[in-house]
C-alpha cells in the first residue's frame, strides 16, 4: 500500500493549467444602443447572465453612460451562449 507521500505532486502542473486557462480569459460586453429600456436590459442580464439584481442595475447604468461594460469574465467557450441569448434579445453584445 501506497503512502501519501509516494503519489507524485500535482500542484504545479495544476498551477500551471490554471494560469494558462486565465490566460485565455476573455470579456462579455454590452454595448449600448438606444433602443431598449433601462428594465428591459436589467431582466436579460439577470436571466441570461445570472446577475443579482444590484449587479445588473449597475451594469445597465455604466452601458447607458460609458456605452459599454464587461458583463463577465471567463473563457470564450464559456462567453459564447451568454452572447448569444443577449443578442436573441435584441442586445449588442461581444467577446473581447
Amino acid at each position: 500500500m501506497m503512502g501519501k507521500k509516494d503519489y507524485p505532486d500535482n500542484r504545479p502542473k495544476l498551477k500551471e493549467y490554471i494560469e494558462k486557462d486565465l490566460s485565455k480569459s476573455k470579456f462579455l460586453v454590452l454595448h449600448n444602443d438606444d433602443i431598449h429600456t433601462f428594465d428591459y436590459v436589467i431582466e436579460s442580464l439577470i436571466r441570461i447572465c445570472k446577475m443579482d439584481t444590484i449587479q445588473a442595475e449597475q451594469c445597465t447604468f455604466l452601458v447607458h453612460y460609458k456605452g459599454k461594460c464587461d458583463v463577465k469574465k471567463g473563457t470564450a467557450g464559456i462567453l459564447k451562449p451568454l452572447k448569444d441569448g443577449l443578442i436573441e434579445r435584441g442586445l449588442n453584445a461581444t467577446i473581447e
